[in-house]
């Protein structure tokens, strides 16, 4: 199972490259609405989701004053656009056990979008 996990990630890093240099940050902020109900772009707002303000770059479970899953606690990942870009597209296969309960974004072009807004949030 990991394996499979794993060569999916592969792919999905491989696809979303390309599309990752096309993306739209404007589209992202509308595909960003599906976040808004559990994270805020605003930087100190956690709610039920942490932040997502300075999120690219940032190492996984790190915000202050958020109470994270113990598995994305010990998740030790770097949120740069490749890993977004596969934690995105299945959250609950990329960390086992995390608390967020979103299944995902299966298009490619919306991860890529998205991660083009997060990146403006710094």
């Amino acid at each position: 199972m990991r394996l499979s996990v794993f060569a999916a990630g592969l792919a999905i890093v491989a696809a979303s490259s390309v599309a990752h240099a096309d993306a739209d940050a404007v589209a992202g902020k509308s595909v960003f609405k599906r976040c808004s109900f559990c994270h805020s772009p605003a930087p100190g707002k956690n709610s039920f989701g942490p932040t997502l303000f300075g999120v690219v770059g940032r190492q996984s479970g790190s915000v202050a004053g958020y109470s994270y899953s113990d598995a994305m606690k010990v998740a030790n990942k770097t949120w740069d656009p490749a890993t977004l870009n596969v934690y995105l597209s299945d959250p609950k296969a990329m960390v086992p056990g995390t608390k967020m309960t979103f299944a995902g974004l299966p298009k490619d072009e919306d991860r890529a979008n998205l991660i083009a807004y997060l990146e403006t949030l710094k």
